[in-house]
């Protein structure tokens, strides 16, 4: 393929890019605006993240559709976990919508 005239591909590309850099911070406001709230979760023996995030991408509508990676590293980041090791009888904090 062959640029014929490059001030319009330019100009078409420019245009492209604005209406998805647009389109992207219209997403992030909408998802923005839903009210987060932490509930805390409490910790038996046994437990695990990996279990804690299966449940949480099942019930949870914060966690809906996400990979559970992705759900375990937000918990460990939430709850400044160095590991993923969890002891029982600790309480971690879940984010919900509200």
């Amino acid at each position: 393929m062959r640029i014929v005239n490059k001030r319009k591909f330019i100009r078409t590309i420019t245009i492209l890019l604005s209406i998805g850099i647009i389109g992207l911070i219209i997403m992030n406001k909408v998802y923005s605006n839903a009210d987060i709230v932490y509930k805390e979760h409490y910790i038996y023996d046994g437990d695990t993240l990996w279990s804690i995030a299966e449940e949480q991408i099942a019930n949870n509508e914060y966690f809906e559709n996400k990979d559970i990676r992705y759900v375990i590293f937000e918990l460990q980041n939430i709850n400044n976990l160095k590991t993923s090791n969890l002891s029982g009888g600790n309480i971690i904090k879940i984010p919900v919508l509200k």
